[in-house]
C-alpha cells in the first residue's frame, strides 16, 4: 500500500495527498512520568478539543484529472483549428499569384503590378509561416501539459492495479507518450488541414465547374481509400499490438529474473518466448504494413493522376478559350492542396489507430481506477483487526486458496500464522494489508473495512514486509521513509533503531546516505529483509503484517526481529507474521494454524503449543 502513496505524491496537479507526517507516538511511560493527552491523526488533542474528521480531496482530484486533461486538449485544439482554417486560407495567395502573374502581369507588363504583388504575397507567407510556427508551439504545450497532468494519474491507477500482482498497467504510461508524440507529429497538423478541403474544392469549382468534379471525384476516391484501409488494417494492427505487449512482459520477466536464467542457462528458453510473441507481432505488422502501403500508392496514384487530368483537360479548356493558362496552373495548385491532407491521413492512418488505442487504454485505466472513490479521513486506528468468514478464489485458478477464515486481534496484539507451505499464509498475508480483495468475507481495521478506509491513511497506518522483500534505487534513508520527502531524520532513526537495524546500517562507509542498487547491492538478502523490516516500522503504524520476516536472518537478526516485535508490542501495535520458523513463536501472543485454507486451530500461543506438542507425542 505504500505504492499507493508514493505515485500519489508524483503529481501534486493529478492527486492532493495529505502529506503531513504520520506523528510518533511516544514510548510507554515510566513510573512518575507525566503523559500527555493523545493526538489524533490531525495532530490536534484528544477529546472535546480534537479536531473535525476531514474530508479528504485526493479522490476528487483523481477524478478530475483525466477531466482536466482533456479540457487543456480541447481548448487548445480547437485554437490550433481556427489557426488551420487561417493557414489554409493564406496558402490560397501562391496560386492567386500565378494567376495574376500570367494573365495580367504579363500582358500588361507593368512593373508596379508585379512589385505589388509580390509585396501582398510575400506578407500573406509571412503571416502563413508565424501562424503554422504557433500552431505548432501550441501543440507542443498541450503534448507537454497532457503529460504533466495525467502522468500521476496513470502511475498512481497503475501502482493500485499492480496490487494484484500484475504489471501491465505500468505499460500504459508508454501510451501516455505515444499520445504526446501524436499530438506534437505531422499527422495531426495533416488532419487539421482536412476539413479545409471543401473550401479548396469550392475555389476549383469557380475556376471551371468541369475542373471541379475531376477533383470531387478524386476526393470520393480516396475517401474509399481511407475507409478500406482503415477496414483492412484494423485487425492486423490490434494483433500486433497485442503480440508486441506480451513479448515486452516477457522481457520485463527476464530482467527481472536475471541472475536465476544466467545461473541456470535459461537466456535460450526466455530469448525463445521473447522471440515467439516478437515474431507473430511482427508478422502481423508486416500485413498491416503491407495493406497499409498498398492503400497509401492507390491514393498517390489517384491524387497525381488528378493533377494530370487538371492540366490536361484545363489545357482542353484552354484551347478552347473557356479558361487562361494562368487559371489552368492555379486550378492545378489548389487542387493539390485539396487533395493532399486525405492522402497524408492516409498514410499516417496508423499512427491515429495506435494514439487512439493508447488513448483508450488511459481512459480506461483512470475511469475504473478505485483511487476515484472519494474516502473520509478516519480518526487514526488503533490496531483492532476483525477477519470475517473470509473467502478467497482467484480468478484465474477457480479453486478455493481461503475457506471461511475467521479471527479477531485486540490493539497490541501479535499473531503468529504457521502452517505447511501452499496453504495460504501469504494469501492472507497480503489480504490483511489490501493488497488482495476477498472474494466474500470482510476484513476490518477498526470497524471499517480495508475496502472502506482512504487509500493515504491506510497505508500511513499500516507496516508491510513481503515475503519478496524490493528495495528502491534510492539511500538507505529514503527506503526506511518509505520514500516521503517530508520525513524527519527523528522518524528515520526511530524505525531503524525499532527494527535493531541501526547498527547493521552503521556498517556501511556511508551509513544511511548508502544508495541500493536496482539488484539490492551492496545490501545482502539478510539486510535487505531488515531495512524492509524498519521501512515496515516507519511512522509507527499501528497494524503491521510481516510475510516471512525471518527467512534470510541469522541468528542475530532473528534475536533482532524478536527485540523488533517486543517493542512493537509495548508501542501497541498489532503485529501478524507469517513463519514457519518456531524461533519466532516465543515473541507472540496467539497462534493461528491455517490447514488447506481453513482455520485449523487458534488461540493463545501456549495452548496452541500445547496442542501441538500432544499431537506430536500421538503421533
Amino acid at each position: 500500500m505504500a505504492a499507493d502513496g508514493i505515485a500519489m505524491r508524483l503529481d501534486a496537479k493529478t492527486a492532493a495527498p495529505d502529506t503531513k507526517a504520520t506523528p510518533v507516538p511516544a514510548e510507554p511511560p515510566r513510573p512518575g512520568e507525566k503523559t500527555e493527552p493523545p493526538r489524533d491523526a490531525a495532530g490536534g488533542g484528544g477529546g472535546k478539543d480534537a479536531p473535525p474528521l476531514e474530508r479528504r480531496t485526493s479522490g476528487e482530484d483523481f477524478r478530475d484529472s483525466l477531466g482536466r486533461g482533456l479540457a487543456t486538449v480541447r481548448w487548445n485544439l480547437i485554437a490550433v483549428g481556427l489557426f488551420s482554417f487561417f493557414i489554409n486560407i493564406l496558402v490560397l495567395a501562391i496560386p492567386i499569384y500565378l494567376f495574376n502573374l500570367s494573365d495580367r502581369v504579363l500582358t500588361s507588363r507593368s512593373l508596379d503590378t508585379l512589385v505589388m504583388l509580390s509585396l501582398v504575397v510575400l506578407g500573406a507567407i509571412v503571416a502563413n509561416v508565424l501562424l503554422d510556427s504557433v500552431r505548432r508551439v501550441i501543440l507542443m504545450r498541450t503534448a507537454v501539459e497532457v503529460e504533466s497532468k495525467l502522468g500521476g494519474a496513470v502511475l498512481a491507477a497503475a501502482a493500485k492495479a499492480a496490487q494484484n500482482g500484475s504489471v501491465r498497467e505500468f505499460q500504459v504510461l508508454g501510451d501516455l507518450q505515444q499520445v504526446r508524440n501524436f499530438l506534437i507529429g505531422p499527422v495531426l497538423i495533416t488532419m487539421f488541414d482536412a476539413p479545409v478541403g471543401p473550401i479548396y474544392l469550392a475555389v476549383v469549382f469557380l475556376i471551371h465547374p468541369h475542373l471541379g468534379f475531376i477533383v470531387t471525384g478524386s476526393c470520393i476516391v480516396l475517401l474509399v481509400v481511407a475507409l478500406l484501409n482503415q477496414k483492412v488494417t484494423a485487425v492486423p494492427f490490434g494483433l500486433a499490438n497485442a503480440y508486441a505487449s506480451r513479448a515486452n512482459q516477457q522481457a520485463e520477466a527476464m530482467s527481472r529474473n536475471a541472475q536465476v536464467i544466467n545461473a541456470m542457462g535459461m537466456i535460450p528458453e526466455g530469448v525463445a518466448i521473447w522471440g515467439k510473441e516478437t515474431a507473430e507481432s511482427l508478422k502481423a505488422q508486416v500485413l498491416a504494413q503491407d495493406r497499409n502501403i498498398a492503400m497509401a500508392a492507390i491514393s498517390k496514384f489517384a491524387r497525381m493522376a488528378t493533377q494530370i487530368a487538371i492540366l490536361g483537360w484545363g489545357a482542353e479548356l484552354a484551347l478552347g478559350g473557356q479558361l487562361t493558362g494562368g487559371m489552368v496552373i492555379a486550378g492545378s495548385i489548389v487542387a493539390s492542396r485539396a487533395l493532399g491532407p486525405i492522402e497524408g491521413t492516409i498514410e499516417g492512418w496508423r499512427s491515429f489507430v495506435q494514439a487512439r488505442s493508447a488513448y483508450a487504454r488511459i481512459t480506461s485505466l483512470i475511469v475504473n481506477s478505485p483511487l476515484n472513490q472519494d474516502r473520509l479521513r478516519l480518526p487514526a486506528p488503533q490496531g483492532r483487526l476483525s477477519v470475517e468468514r473470509v473467502l478467497y478464489v482467484p480468478p484465474s485458478t477457480k479453486k478455493v486458496v481461503l475457506n471461511g477464515v475467521s479471527f479477531q486481534l485486540e490493539p497490541g496484539e501479535s499473531l503468529a500464522i504457521i502452517g505447511s507451505s501452499g496453504v495460504g499464509k501469504s494469501t492472507l498475508g497480503k489480504m490483511l494489508v489490501g493488497s488482495i480483495v476477498p472474494t466474500a468475507g470482510n476484513i476490518r481495521l477498526d470497524m471499517m473495512d480495508l475496502r472502506n478506509w482512504d487509500v493515504r491513511q491506510f497505508g500511513e497506518s499500516v507496516g508491510y514486509l513481503p515475503q519478496d522483500v524490493q528495495l528502491f534505487p534510492a539511500s538507505i534513508k529514503a527506503n526506511i521513509a518509505r520514500m516521503r520527502d517530508d520525513a524527519t531524520d527523528e522518524q528515520i532513526f526511530d524505525a531503524a533503531a525499532l527494527a535493531d537495524v541501526h547498527e547493521v546500517v552503521s556498517e556501511f562507509p556511508q551509513g544511511y546516505e548508502t544508495v541500493i542498487g536496482m539488484d539490492g547491492g551492496p545490501l545482502s538478502g539478510g539486510q535487505r529483509q531488515r531495512i524492509g523490516l524498519a521501512r515496515a516500522f516507519f511512522g509507527n503504524p499501528r497494524f503491521v503484517v510481516l510475510d516471512e520476516p525471518n527467512s534470510n536472518l541469522d541468528t542475530a537478526g532473528e534475536v533482532a526481529l524478536g527485540n523488533a516485535l517486543l517493542r512493537a508490542k509495548q508501542r501497541g501495535m498489532t503485529v501478524v507474521a507469517v513463519t514457519q520458523r518456531p524461533t519466532l513463536l516465543a515473541s507472540v501472543d496467539k497462534v493461528l494454524i491455517l490447514n488447506n485454507g481453513t482455520v485449523q486451530a487458534f488461540g493463545p500461543r501456549d495452548e496452541i503449543m500445547k496442542m501441538l506438542a500432544g499431537q506430536k507425542q500421538a503421533s
